[in-house]
């Protein structure tokens, strides 16, 4: 298998891609599936904003430990009990429906367990990538991962809401069986090679991935940028507030919403594997960052539902540049005794920004409105990226990915 696939010439990066698709689609089922319910039940964008909130504290609290268990003990056992944990989680769900009693207090106890094993599973799959093809591989790994994580971010949501359509249960079962499948694949990759951490545990070890990160400038700018940049301008809490209220669309119309800014991203991923970014990547960088913003701003502001998930499509393929560009620089610049803990760090940061800022977002459209949320929101993103680009120059001056050629 040449080029294009040349990942997927190791059986091993294979089974690892089958189970990460498994689990983001089981995730998105979830995410949409909880959220229409509990919004149709309540009313309450609040309780949108503690969705989020609650699944990203986990990654907050224990990101010390989280990234030290990725380091110290093998990847790939932490990230498919991670998975295991996150079925149990779905299936806990499936009864609370089942049995009538879809509770904000039950479902976000859940939702918080469900935080804590993604927590466990980000910075263990993020790192086990890189031990499964060789480095001349890796940036078409991500490439495929990245895709496969968007293309789980189309079919999940429409899935999700045409299952859900047919019953709550339906969609939370389905979600159970695609978690099942996803962590038993993950247990029959072979042991891969992995540089363990051999250091005393002190604090020290504990925060050597902060420290890397606030050493390494370049890593630094890429993902504070993306944290600040989706904090702000992140729409997705409110979607079902658009679907039901705004637009009328409905929880199908909920998933096409939510599926928009995946379409997007799959087919930047595909311009970007074609004609990938040779020079001005920090330039690059920024504009997209921007144009992000710009594309959040025309979403908040549409009342017609073609236009609204054009620019959710455009939401999508502007942040899939940062992701890409983001994730190849952190992987490859990270040695792989500390990846583990910078990848927790990361994860922290893309809680922050997702998690986090579907909190923010629930809780501002709570005060302020939806429409001014969103609106101000990707107004936001965009003085991020007009920030960042003359608070890190190395990145805006930055014209390729790898660290040798980047200086």
């Amino acid at each position: 298998m040449s080029g294009r696939f040349s990942a997927f010439r190791h059986s091993s990066y294979s089974r690892y891609f089958i189970s990460r698709f498994c689990t983001s689609l089981g995730a998105q089922i979830v995410s949409v599936s909880v959220g229409w319910q509990m919004y149709d039940l309540t009313q309450n964008a609040a309780l949108l904003g503690w969705i989020g909130l609650v699944q990203f504290l986990p990654a907050l609290v224990l990101v010390v430990v989280t990234g030290v268990t990725a380091d110290r003990f093998g990847r790939r056992n932490v990230m498919g009990l991670s998975v295991f944990v996150e079925m149990m989680c779905a299936l806990a769900i499936l009864a609370l429906a089942v049995s009538g009693r879809f509770e904000p207090f039950w479902v976000l106890a859940t939702l918080t367990v469900f935080g804590v094993a993604r927590a466990f599973y980000s910075p263990a799959s993020s790192s086990l990538a890189v031990n499964l093809v060789p480095k001349e591989d890796f940036a078409n790994a991500v490439g495929w991962v990245t895709a496969s994580w968007q293309l789980a971010s189309i079919l999940g949501p429409v899935l999700g809401g045409l299952l859900y359509g047919l019953g709550g249960p339906i969609a939370y079962g389905t979600a159970v069986v695609l978690f099942l499948s996803a962590g038993t694949m993950v247990l029959t990759i072979p042991k891969p090679a992995q540089k363990n951490a051999r250091e005393p545990t002190t604090l020290s070890t504990l925060l050597g991935g902060f420290s890397y990160v606030w050493k390494e400038k370049v890593v630094l700018g890429a993902i504070s940028l993306d944290l600040f940049a989706v904090l702000l301008g992140g729409a997705v809490a409110l979607l079902p507030v658009y679907a039901r209220d705004i637009l009328e669309l409905g929880p199908s119309g909920l998933g096409l919403l939510r599926a928009a800014p995946g379409v997007g991203a799959v087919i930047m991923i595909g311009i970007i594997t074609a004609f990938p970014i040779r020079d001005h990547a920090g330039v690059i960088l920024f504009v997209c960052v921007a144009l992000f913003g710009l594309a959040t701003m025309v979403f908040g502001a549409s009342t017609l539902a073609w236009l609204s998930i054009f620019a959710l499509a455009l939401v999508g393929a502007f942040d899939m540049v940062s992701v890409y560009i983001r994730e190849i620089l952190l992987q490859l610049w990270t040695p792989d005794n500390v990846r583990g803990r910078v990848n927790a760090v990361n994860s922290v940061f893309l809680g922050a920004s997702n998690e986090l800022g579907e909190a923010r977002a629930g809780f501002m459209a709570h005060f302020f409105g939806v429409v001014f949320t969103v609106v101000a929101g990707g107004a936001a993103a965009i003085g991020v990226a007009a920030a960042w680009a003359f608070l890190f120059p190395a990145i805006r001056k930055a014209r390729h990915l790898h660290p040798d050629e980047i200086h």
